[in-house]
């Protein structure tokens, strides 16, 4: 494992950090199947990105986990811009870069994400035909998220006002005011509705998984963005690649993972549902993140190396 920088190919004036993951006994005059792991809004590469990117690599795969563009110890201004555009071209920036690593296999490159950064991985995957394999767990349609609710309750036309409040931030930003921000989760725990979400804010706030270049809040002018974006637009024609998606039976957003199911295209689509399990607990529950690898590993196997491969027990 190491800490890495290498400049967007998207914008060079961004510079990214990730963390690489090497597989036992790695040797670089070998090539290697490699797997992008995107972290959820909010979230940054020393979270539960990093979680799965290390048990990945244990099963033998080059993985990286990075952080996206204005957001951890990446650069760029305004920090925390959350533009689903930006952070669904980050994905394919990271592809970029692995396909100059002599190690890496450029036929056998793999995405995945959490929460939102599942959803970001789906859509980069619509576009990026160098994704050869998809994997989700507690996949997030950001867009669909803040239009129509955590639990899917709410019609997108209720969200107009939120698009307002981006354009009102814009201007507002553009006056040399202080940016204007938003939270990401519940920013102290008596914001949360619901239980769930009540370990949003303990995930990001407390030190269950706290980070301090991970301050739970984006850029308010993002809603114009988030709120018209759709991780799934055109799935049903372009996302024909092999996709895992994971989720908890309990999660409040496992409708989310639902819709991706039945939006993609893909013909070898599977979809594994962790018993007891709510969308935080996906993160960083030993238990059920364990489970989630089980699966998710022989999949990347599978897809990336051509094998099949014998189903990996839950640690």
């Amino acid at each position: 494992m190491g800490k890495i920088s290498f400049a967007n190919s998207n914008n060079k004036t961004i510079t990214m950090s990730a963390v690489i993951n090497f597989p036992e006994g790695f040797d670089e005059s070998r090539t290697y199947p490699a797997i992008v792991v995107s972290h959820p809004g909010g979230g940054v590469k020393e979270q539960t990105a990093g979680t799965y990117a290390r048990k990945l690599a244990e099963k033998g795969f080059v993985t990286i986990a990075y952080d996206a563009s204005y957001q951890g110890e990446s650069t760029g201004e305004p920090r925390q811009l959350e533009n689903p555009h930006v952070r669904t071209e980050d994905v394919s920036a990271v592809i970029d870069y692995l396909t100059t690593l002599p190690f890496v296999d450029r036929d056998r490159i793999g995405a995945m994400g959490i929460c939102a950064g599942a959803g970001y991985t789906a859509n980069a995957a619509i576009q990026d035909r160098r994704i050869k394999a998809v994997g989700t767990v507690s996949a997030v349609n950001i867009g669909s998220m803040f239009r129509n609710g955590w639990e899917n309750n709410v019609t997108s036309i209720d969200a107009l006002p939120y698009i307002e409040a981006g354009s009102n931030a814009r201007t507002s930003d553009a006056s040399g005011a202080d940016i204007g921000t938003m939270p990401l989760a519940p920013l102290k725990e008596e914001d949360a509705p619901n239980e769930e979400l009540r370990q949003a804010w303990e995930y990001y706030h407390t030190p269950r998984a706290e980070h301090a270049t991970a301050p739970g809040f984006a850029t308010l002018r993002s809603l114009n963005q988030i709120i018209t974006y759709d991780a799934y637009h055109m799935a049903d024609v372009y996302l024909t690649q092999p996709l895992q998606i994971v989720a908890g039976s309990v999660a409040g957003s496992k409708w989310m993972s639902d819709d991706l199911f039945d939006r993609a295209a893909s013909k070898d689509k599977s979809f594994h549902i962790v018993e007891g399990a709510n969308h935080m607990e996906l993160y960083d529950g030993q238990q059920f993140v364990n489970e989630a690898v089980s699966v998710l590993a022989p999949f990347f196997q599978q897809k990336l190396n051509g094998a099949e491969p014998a189903r990996v027990a839950a640690e």
